[in-house]
């Protein structure tokens, strides 16, 4: 019960932080900010509130289990939008693209439930 509470409390708190990205995203837009790589980088925050979100109505259509497929799904969409958003640093970049080739195979290890043993 306290947990599915706390979730719920952490839903609406994430809920309001992706409208005020999403207000600062508006006022960028309508004042015509020249920095792109801001205004980029505003946007991939935009969707991470987004798929916490999602992910935490993930959780209760699963009848309150998350499985683990859904966090290696996020680690990698989020490692990729790092990447996206900080590419100065050649050898960090390459160090992010191993994490995502590594989180790729231990998604291809696990059990799939579309898999029936018959």
């Amino acid at each position: 019960m306290v947990l599915n509470t706390s979730l719920i409390i952490l839903s609406f708190i994430l809920i309001y932080f992706l409208f005020r990205q999403l207000y600062y995203i508006s006022n960028d837009i309508y004042w015509a900010n020249k920095d792109v790589h801001g205004i980029f980088s505003k946007i991939l925050i935009f969707f991470l509130y987004f798929g916490f979100i999602s992910m935490i109505v993930q959780y209760f259509r699963e009848d309150y289990h998350f499985p683990l497929r859904y966090l290696i799904y996020i680690g990698i969409t989020a490692t990729i939008r790092f990447i996206i958003v900080n590419n100065e640093n050649s050898i960090q970049t390459l160090w992010l693209a191993t994490v995502v080739f590594v989180l790729t195979i231990s998604y291809l290890m696990l059990p799939h439930p579309e898999a029936k043993n018959d």
